[in-house]
């Protein structure tokens, strides 16, 4: 397993670690987004959009399940699952038509579609951390596990309070 640790004091930091992720994601990643109500995955997600030039609202899609965003480096559709029911809806959404593209998808909640998901790329979990948040990434595949070692290497992050990790080879 690949773990990446960061302490985020603030929103700022939420959203400079989402734009610094989102410059390196390719097309066809998929990332799962973990943690409370209001932790802080929207915000995130508002993040890695505006890192793609999209300056346009972002809201959860808690209601319609998936919001997508059409920008011009290709699409980005993000997930809210909390309001699925059975993880079965997503078949009959057609999860599989959105996950086979080249688009990027954010899935908040993915707990709530297991069975139904492939693993991710990036799995995020946003915890609370006193006023600020935590945020821990984990690299399930090869496309993940390069993307934490490049983050991990670049001290890009440095002006956050820590940074911590264990950069291990091989998957969850």
């Amino acid at each position: 397993m690949t773990e990446i640790s960061i302490e985020l004091p603030d929103e700022a930091s939420t959203l400079h670690l989402a734009q610094g992720i989102m410059s390196r994601l390719a097309p066809g990643a998929l990332i799962f987004l973990r943690g409370s109500l209001g932790a802080g995955k929207t915000s995130f997600v508002r993040g890695c959009l505006r890192q793609a030039g999209y300056q346009g609202a972002v809201k959860s899609p808690t209601f319609t399940l998936v919001e997508p965003y059409a920008l011009p480096g290709g699409r980005v559709y993000h997930f809210d699952l909390y309001r699925l029911n059975d993880p079965e809806e997503l078949e009959w959404m057609g999860i599989r038509d959105y996950l086979e593209t080249e688009a990027i998808c954010f899935m908040e909640w993915p707990e709530r579609g297991e069975g139904y998901l492939p693993k991710p790329d990036l799995d995020i979990e946003l915890l609370y951390a006193g006023s600020g948040r935590r945020a821990r990434l984990r690299g399930d595949s090869p496309r993940g596990l390069a993307l934490l070692a490049a983050l991990a290497g670049t001290g890009e992050f440095s002006f956050l309070p820590s940074v911590s990790g264990a950069m291990v080879g091989g998957g969850r």
